[in-house]
C-alpha cells in the first residue's frame, strides 16, 4: 500500500508512527541543572550538556521555543557510554561550558580524553565539541550524538488538565533541504499539530560530517594522535509553518551567536543603573539579579518584557510582568515602558467568556503552543486576572513620574481610559472590584494567590465568590488617585476630579467594610454575600503601599505583621500559622513569597515604619545568601526561622523568577526612598536609610526624566544615614 505524501509549506512529508513520548513523571525542578535562555529560546539540559528525558533523569530537559519542545534528545556518548562529568559553568545566560572525560573503553583507558563542550542559544542551538587525546599513544574512539524531537506543548509536558487525549501527526520529510538558507540539513524532524500548524527541527553539522548517520544517531570514528584533537560542530534550528520560530535571527556560527548575545547583554547593562554597596555579598546578589532579569527579558513585538519565571512561566503575564516592572523602575524604566506597550497591545477588545475577556481588561497569560492554538487551553491570551488592570494603571502613572515620557503616556491614554472603564463597570454592582470565573478552563482564584484552596476564612473554609480581595481595592484606589494627576496634566481635569472623588469614597467604604476590629487587621476579602473573609493573611500588608488605609489602621497592620504567626523570621507568611488551613508547604497557605514581603516592606516604608521595613530587607537578604545560587526563589516554606535556621525550600519553585529577583531592586528603592516627579523636574530623598547589612551604597547612572544622577549613602551612627547627590 502506497503511503500518502503530505505537502506543507513547499515541502513533502510522509506520515509516520511517532516514537513513544519521553517520561513526564519527573518532579525535580530544573534549578539543579543548567538553564540557558536568549529571548524566546530556552535550553534546559543536564550537567553534561545532554538533553535526555529517560526515566533515569532527575529533571525535564529540552530545547524550547514558543511553548514547544523542539528538541527532546541531544545526547553525547563515548563508545556508547555517557561521559564522566568534571565541571560545568554558564558563561552568561546564553552559553554553557562543560568539561568531561571518557569512561573506560575497550582500547582507551578511562580519563584519557578531554571532552570540552560549548553550547550557545541565539535564535537556535549551537554546539562545538572538542575531543583531545592526552595520551602518549594514539586513541581510537567512537563519538555519538543522538537527536530526537517530540514537539510536545509545554502544558502537555506538565500534564496540565490530566494530559491530552490525542496528538497531531509525526511526519518524515521526503528531503532535508534547509529552510531560509542554502544547503541540506543532516537530520529533520517534523510534526503537524491538531491545529494544522507544521513544526520542524533541522539539525545541520557545520564541520566534519559524521562517518555514519543511522536513524537519528550520528557517529564519528576518531583516531586521535597523542595530544591530537578533533572538533564537532552543529546547529539546531526550529521552524513553524515554514518560517523561523524564534524572534531572533539565527547567526552563521557559534562564535557569531556568542558575540551577538554578549553585545546585546552589555548594551542592556550599560543602560541600567549601577548599584554598588560596601557588602561584597550584596554586590554578588545584585549582579546575579541583573543577569537573571536580563535572561527573563523576551520580545513580544513591542520591546522586551520580563517573563514570569523559568521553566514553566517563560512567557508574558499581566500581574507578574507589571509588578516586576514597578520594582525595577529604579534600575531601568525601559522595562516599564515596554511592559505597558506590550500589554496595551493585547488589551481586551471583546466579551469572550471562554477566555474571561472583557473590553479594557489586561491579560493574565499569553501562550503560543499547539494547545493554545487548538483552544485546548484558553491562553490566546487568557484574561482571568482581577488585579492586572489596576496594576497596569499604577505602572502607567509611576512610569510617567520616573521618566516624564509624555509621548508614551499620550499614546497609551486611550488604553488607560479603557482600563478604567473596565474597572468602573466591574465595580458598579457592589462598589468593589471582584472576580468570578466564567471560562470553563479558567482559573478559579484570580488574584495573585491563584491556587484553588487559598481563599479561606478563619475557620479554614473556602469562601464563595464573587471575591473582592483587599489588596485589589488598594490597587484600584492607587490607580484612581495617580491617574487623576495625569488627567490634570493632560488637560482632562473633569476626569481627574471624578477619579479623585471615587477614590475618596472607596477609601471610606474600604476602611469600614474590610476592617476586623477584634483583630486590628484587614480581612482577606469580601465574599459573594459581602461578608468579610476573616483570615489573617499577607494580602493586608500589600494594602499599605497603596494609600487606601486610614493612618491609624495602617500602623495597626504594621504592628500585627511583626507577630510570629505572620513573620517567620525570614519574611511574611501568606497565611497566619494560627489558621486551621495553615500549611507551611502550601503554595499560598503559609509559605513566604519574596515579592510579597518586598511589597509589604515598601508599604511599611510608606507609612513610616522604616525599622520593620529594613528588617524585612535584611532578613530576605540573609535568606538569599543561603540559596546555593544566590537567587531569591519564587517562594519558600513558612517554617519558623528559630526552629529551622536554614530556609526550607519549596519543592518546585521557579528559579529565576521575575518578581522575586526584581524585589532586590525594590529593596534599593526602599533604602533610598526617592520622591520622584520627572514632569516637574523634582527628585528628592526623604529620609534615606541603610539596613544593618550595608554601611555604604553608591548609585550611578540613575535616570529621572532626561537627567542622570549619582548618589552616595553612608551610615552615620547606629541608625542614621547621610548622603550626597550629584547630576551626572
Amino acid at each position: 500500500m502506497e503511503t500518502d505524501v503530505v505537502s506543507l509549506y513547499g515541502r513533502n512529508y510522509i506520515p509516520i508512527v511517532a516514537p513513544p513520548l519521553p517520561a513526564t513523571k519527573i518532579q525535580t525542578h530544573p534549578k539543579t541543572v543548567p538553564v540557558l535562555k536568549d529571548d524566546d529560546v530556552l535550553l534546559i539540559c543536564d550537567e553534561l550538556g545532554n538533553i535526555c528525558n529517560d526515566e533515569q533523569q532527575t529533571a525535564i530537559t529540552g530545547l524550547f521555543c514558543q511553548d514547544t519542545r523542539f528538541l527532546s534528545q541531544a545526547e553525547l556518548r563515548v563508545g556508547g557510554d555517557r561521559p564522566v562529568l568534571l565541571s560545568f559553568h554558564c558563561t552568561g545566560s546564553h552559553a554553557l561550558k562543560v568539561v568531561c572525560t571518557n569512561p573506560k573503553q575497550p582500547n582507551v583507558p578511562a580519563e584519557a580524553l578531554a571532552i570540552e563542550r560549548c553550547l550557545v542559544v541565539r535564535g537556535a542551538l549551537f554546539e562545538t565539541i572538542l575531543i583531545t587525546n592526552h595520551q602518549v599513544q594514539p586513541a581510537v574512539v567512537d563519538i555519538q550524538l543522538t537527536f530526537g524531537s517530540d514537539f510536545q506543548d509545554l502544558f502537555e509536558i506538565r500534564q496540565y488538565g490530566g494530559g491530552r487525549p490525542q496528538r497531531g501527526q509525526t511526519l518524515q520529510p521526503v528531503s532535508c533541504e534547509l529552510r531560509h538558507t542554502k544547503g541540506r540539513a543532516d537530520l529533520c524532524f517534523a510534526y503537524q499539530g491538531l491545529d494544522g500548524a507544521l513544526m520542524e527541527t533541522q539539525v545541520q553539522f557545520l564541520g566534519t560530517p559524521p562517518d555514519r548517520l543511522e536513524d537519528t544517531t550520528a557517529t564519528w570514528h576518531l583516531k586521535l594522535e597523542p595530544q591530537g584533537y578533533h572538533s564537532i560542530h552543529y546547529c539546531v534550528r526550529p521552524f513553524t509553518n515554514g518560517a523561523p520560530t524564534a524572534q531572533v535571527a539565527v547567526p552563521s556560527s557559534l562564535a557569531a551567536a556568542d558575540q551577538a548575545a554578549q553585545q546585546e547583554r552589555q548594551q542592556w547593562w550599560s543602560d541600567c543603573t549601577e548599584i554598588v554597596t560596601s557588602n561584597p555579598q550584596w554586590n554578588r546578589i545584585l549582579r546575579r539579579g541583573m543577569a537573571d532579569l536580563y535572561m527573563l527579558l523576551q520580545s513580544f513585538g513591542h520591546g522586551k518584557v520580563l517573563t514570569a519565571g523559568i521553566p514553566w512561566f517563560a512567557t508574558l503575564f499581566g500581574r507578574d510582568s507589571i509588578i516586576s516592572a514597578m520594582q525595577t523602575l529604579i534600575l531601568n524604566p525601559a522595562i516599564a515602558r515596554d511592559t505597558l506597550r506590550t500589554l496595551a497591545h493585547y488589551q481586551g477588545r471583546e466579551i469572550c467568556p471562554e477566555r474571561d475577556e472583557q473590553p479594557g481588561k489586561i491579560l493574565h497569560e499569553l501562550r503560543f503552543g499547539e494547545m493554545a492554538r487548538n483552544r485546548e487551553i484558553p491562553h490566546t491570551p487568557y484574561y482571568g486576572t482581577v488585579d492586572a488592570t489596576p496594576l497596569w494603571l499604577m505602572l502607567y502613572s509611576d512610569y510617567y513620574a520616573w521618566t516624564g515620557d509624555r509621548a508614551t503616556i499620550e499614546v497609551l491614554w486611550p488604553h488607560a481610559l479603557a482600563a478604567m472603564a473596565w474597572i468602573d463597570q466591574q465595580m458598579a454592582a457592589t462598589g468593589y472590584l471582584s472576580y468570578n470565573r466564567q471560562a470553563a478552563k479558567g482559573i478559579d482564584n484570580q488574584g495573585w494567590k491563584d491556587s484553588g484552596n487559598c481563599i479561606v476564612n478563619r475557620r479554614g473554609e473556602l469562601a464563595q465568590g464573587p471575591i473582592a480581595l483587599c489588596e485589589v481595592q488598594g490597587y484600584v484606589y492607587a490607580a484612581k488617585t495617580r491617574l487623576s494627576v495625569i488627567a490634570h496634566a493632560l488637560g482632562y481635569g473633569e476626569w481627574g476630579d471624578r477619579w479623585q472623588r471615587q477614590a475618596t469614597d472607596l477609601k471610606a467604604r474600604f476602611n469600614r467594610d474590610f476592617w476586623l476590629e477584634s483583630d486590628g487587621f484587614y480581612a482577606l476579602a469580601l465574599d459573594g454575600e459581602g461578608r468579610p473573609v476573616d483570615s489573617l493573611t499577607s494580602n493586608a500588608g500589600q494594602c499599605l503601599m497603596t494609600g487606601i488605609c486610614d493612618p491609624e489602621k495602617a500602623q495597626g497592620v504594621g504592628q500585627r505583621l511583626r507577630l510570629p504567626d505572620l513573620f517567620n523570621g525570614w519574611g511574611i507568611r501568606t497565611l497566619s500559622s494560627t489558621s486551621p488551613a495553615y500549611n507551611p508547604i502550601g503554595y499560598h497557605l503559609g509559605s513566604v513569597w519574596p515579592h510579597d514581603t518586598s511589597l509589604i516592606a515598601f508599604g511599611l516604608r510608606a507609612i513610616g515604619d522604616s525599622d520593620f521595613a529594613l528588617t524585612l530587607v535584611d532578613t530576605l537578604f540573609e535568606m538569599t545568601c543561603r540559596q546555593p545560587d544566590l537567587r531569591p526563589p519564587e517562594l519558600f516554606c513558612g517554617f519558623d526561622r528559630q526552629t529551622y535556621p536554614q530556609p526550607v525550600q519549596y519543592p518546585v519553585a521557579c528559579s529565576p523568577q521575575a518578581w522575586a529577583t526584581a524585589s532586590l531592586f525594590q529593596f534599593i528603592q526602599i533604602m533610598v526612598w526617592p520622591l520622584v516627579d520627572a514632569p516637574q523636574g523634582k527628585f528628592l530623598l526623604h529620609q534615606p536609610l541603610l539596613p544593618a547589612s550595608i554601611e555604604e551604597l553608591h548609585i550611578r547612572n540613575l535616570r529621572l526624566g532626561d537627567s542622570r544622577f549619582e548618589l552616595r549613602l553612608w551610615r552615620t551612627g547606629e541608625n542614621g544615614c547621610d548622603w550626597e547627590l550629584h547630576t551626572a
